[in-house]
């Protein structure tokens, strides 16, 4: 074991775990479908400082990219909507969000699909709303993604996009071991993975984590796959390329109230802000 991944280790013990759904699916809790599904109308909050429950949900055919497990999509189909999809690319989340919409009997509004959100089976202007939460930072082309997003959605539709820019505090996705702030900015990539393994090995699904976050290059190296590195000036410059889509609604939200100010600041706000908000528009 290196210096810098004792050091890491050392220092994690210093900082109370956060509540992760990981961890409470292993405790027993709760399935991680189960979290989102309560915790549905949060992933809303945002957006809902700019329109309406009604105006997003409301006999509309929405669909939910990246919808993991389902859960938030599940929610999503309790609001009054005519039609939602959930759009994930792993086939096991597609299986556990459909057993939970027959769980909630919510079948005939739900509907799940296992594919690629570059490459989506859904005819041209299928959609009136689509959701991207908590997503653009994890899609390996998000300027594809935007372009297929632009091709499903009917012409005034409108696509919600937030997400947390990859130096927010736990930006790098592993703070279901590592609780350590900013840890990424602090440590290298490789440190990171290897005090992550370490710390998970030992779980019931260890394995299965690591697999989920970490893949090998051409040339063998590991790195952390499961996030694009996703920062506000990236996502801006994506946005520059796609004028297709028009900026209806734009906000930086700051970690703390407090620390507004700060997170306008251009060499403060990527370590600042929480969650980048975006409601682009269908010309």
């Amino acid at each position: 074991m290196t210096l810098s991944v004792s050091t890491l280790k050392l220092l994690n013990k210093l900082f109370p775990q956060p509540a992760h759904p990981l961890n409470m699916a292993q405790d027993g809790t709760k399935s991680t479908a189960q979290w989102q599904m309560e915790r549905g109308g949060e992933t809303l909050r945002y957006f809902l400082q700019a329109v309406s429950e009604k105006e997003l949900f409301q006999d509309r055919t929405v669909l939910d990219m990246g919808c993991g497990p389902g859960g938030k999509t599940c929610y999503y189909g309790t609001r009054g909507v005519k039609k939602v999809v959930g759009l994930d690319l792993l086939p096991d989340f597609i299986a556990e969000a459909q057993a939970l919409a027959e769980q909630e009997g919510l079948g005939e509004r739900v509907d799940f699909v296992a594919a690629d959100a570059t490459a989506m089976p859904f005819a041209d202007e299928t959609f009136d709303v689509i959701i991207a939460n908590d997503f653009m930072e994890h899609v390996g082309n998000p300027e594809g993604a935007l372009r297929e997003a632009h091709r499903v959605l009917r012409k005034g539709g409108r696509l919600y996009v937030n997400f947390p820019p990859y130096y927010h505090p736990y930006g790098a996705h592993l703070s279901d071991a590592i609780a350590i702030p900013w840890v990424h900015r602090f440590f290298s990539e490789e440190t990171l993975i290897q005090a992550y393994k370490d710390l998970v090995r030992a779980y019931p699904d260890g394995e299965k984590r690591i697999a989920f976050r970490f893949s090998k290059d051409e040339k063998g190296q590991e790195y952390l796959s499961y996030v694009n590195g996703m920062t506000i000036e990236r996502f801006e410059k994506i946005l520059q390329k796609t004028p297709y889509l028009k900026v209806a609604y734009y906000r930086e939200a700051p970690l703390r109230d407090f620390l507004a100010p700060l997170s306008k600041n251009p060499s403060l706000r990527e370590y600042l802000v929480r969650m980048v908000v975006v409601i682009l528009e269908k010309k």
